[in-house]
């Protein structure tokens, strides 16, 4: 244990140890925070995979498009194209936050994964913007739509590999608590729902023969991937912030806390705050002035070993002092 009596927790499963190396240019001693024994190299595939998928339904909804004129199908274009930007961002830099932790970067790279997600939010919001734009243009003078049948065809295909691809993106984000696949499925599946509406629209239009419908359904378009891109945005801004864990892993912390008090034995200066995949926690340990070392470094140990067993991915510092009259965490 450092003398300042701080100790690093790491993930149950793994051995405890330093892994110390020496900052550039100062000759201090330093710790980086060590890699999650979690594989997440292979979420690099799946954004490949988001990456072929934008390009073949972007083919396939040009074709409907190109096929019917309609501004509808236009719409659910240009949101394909978006979703192609997004995914090749959150390629690269899902790819910069997998790096591990460096002399430079001691926790770890992994707040990259918030600028792709930031990122692909303010892309949605640009293509809401472009939809809208054309669909008043559409508006103010209706156009007839063409062969119906064939063009909603090959938008349904598009929209059902959508489908597939997002829920397989939501699935692994979770598993693997990544924002920027979570942010990139689902904006598929804003896409998903997108093109239900716009393929509802337009067969409404074939039925009615009321061409303002048309332009109606991307207005409508439009709104509902605004409320996507405003949360996606909002949750990256939170996440550069600093933002605390949420209030089930708090509440986990607590419980280690509590099983651990003892005659003595205070917890104050407690701090949580999430990166990416990575969780941390941080707080001080108030002991009897009249125990050993060992005794201090036990209790520590037995701490971080519990919070890393309640949440997952957690990096655990723990701060050893004597015995104050302070308010103790509660």
């Amino acid at each position: 244990m450092p003398p300042d009596g701080t100790r690093k927790g790491r993930r149950r499963g793994q051995e405890w140890g330093l892994n110390n190396d020496l900052k550039p240019d100062t000759g201090l001693l330093i710790t980086p925070l060590e890699d999650t024994p979690v594989n997440r190299s292979s979420l690099i595939r799946f954004t490949l995979l988001s990456v072929a998928a934008a390009v073949v339904t972007i083919v396939l909804k040009a074709i409907a498009y190109l096929l019917t004129g309609s501004v509808g199908l236009l719409s659910d274009a240009l949101e394909s194209l978006v979703n192609l930007a997004g995914a090749l961002v959150a390629t690269a830099m899902l790819t910069v936050a997998l790096r591990p932790a460096d002399a430079r970067h001691n926790f770890g790279h992994d707040k990259a994964e918030y600028f792709s997600s930031g990122f692909e939010g303010s892309l949605i919001l640009v293509a809401a913007f472009s939809i809208a734009v054309a669909a008043i243009r559409r508006l103010m003078a209706p156009q007839p739509i063409e062969q119906v049948g064939l063009g909603l065809a090959v938008s349904v295909a598009a929209s059902l590999i959508n489908l597939g691809v997002s829920r397989l993106l939501l699935r692994v984000s979770k598993q693997y608590d990544s924002i920027t696949l979570e942010a990139n499925a689902r904006h598929l599946m804003t896409d998903v729902r997108t093109s239900v509406g716009v393929i509802a629209g337009v067969g409404a239009v074939a039925l009615t023969g009321w061409l303002p419908l048309d332009s109606l359904v991307a207005l409508a378009v439009a709104a509902n991937i605004v409320r996507t891109g405003v949360g996606i945005v909002r949750r990256s801004l939170f996440g550069l912030m600093d933002t605390a864990l949420p209030a089930e892993d708090q509440a986990a912390v607590q419980k280690v806390l509590e099983e651990h008090r003892q005659a003595g034995v205070t917890f104050a200066d407690l701090r949580t705050r999430q990166a990416g995949a990575r969780h941390f926690v941080e707080l001080t340990v108030r002991v009897p002035s009249t125990w050993t070392v060992t005794q201090g470094h036990d209790l520590l140990v037995r701490i971080e070993q519990g919070i890393a067993g309640a949440i997952s991915n957690v990096a655990a510092t723990t701060h050893l002092e004597p015995a104050l009259a302070v308010a103790a965490v509660k």
